[in-house]
């Protein structure tokens, strides 16, 4: 068993698990009785999501210190007592179950997911490659 990182919207792999939706707002468009069926998530966990502030603030980094000053920023965010318990819970789980974590954006390196894939191994996660 373990966590994966994905693409929300994309194929899913075989024994994948639960897809979990760790962004703001749901996919526009899709009605929420094709979540799941279309590939976007099984539940929706905007919980570790980054802030609309924050998220914003990721969107518009064109330079490497307005990328850290997100960083920063969002592991700040899930410092905070409830998400720090969500990522306890989601690693514990990893050794458990199978499921995964994601968000919509095209580049891993440059969306909150590379992040919480790091701090999902920090608490010990056991991550899919």
């Amino acid at each position: 068993m373990s966590i994966r990182i994905v693409r929300l919207g994309t194929p899913r792999a075989p024994g994948e698990g639960l897809r979990i939706g760790t962004v703001r707002r749901p996919p526009r468009g899709v009605p929420k009785t094709e979540f799941a069926s279309q590939n976007w998530y099984d539940v929706w966990y905007p919980n570790l999501a980054p802030s609309v502030e924050t998220m914003k603030q990721a969107q518009t980094a064109e330079t490497p210190a307005e990328w850290n000053a997100f960083v920063r920023k969002y592991k700040a965010e899930m410092a905070e007592a409830d998400a720090s318990r969500s990522l306890d819970l989601l690693a514990a789980l990893s050794h458990t179950a199978a499921l995964s974590v994601g968000c919509y954006c095209e580049d891993e390196s440059r969306c909150h997911r590379s992040l919480l894939r790091g701090l999902l191994a920090e608490r010990g996660a056991d991550i899919a490659a």
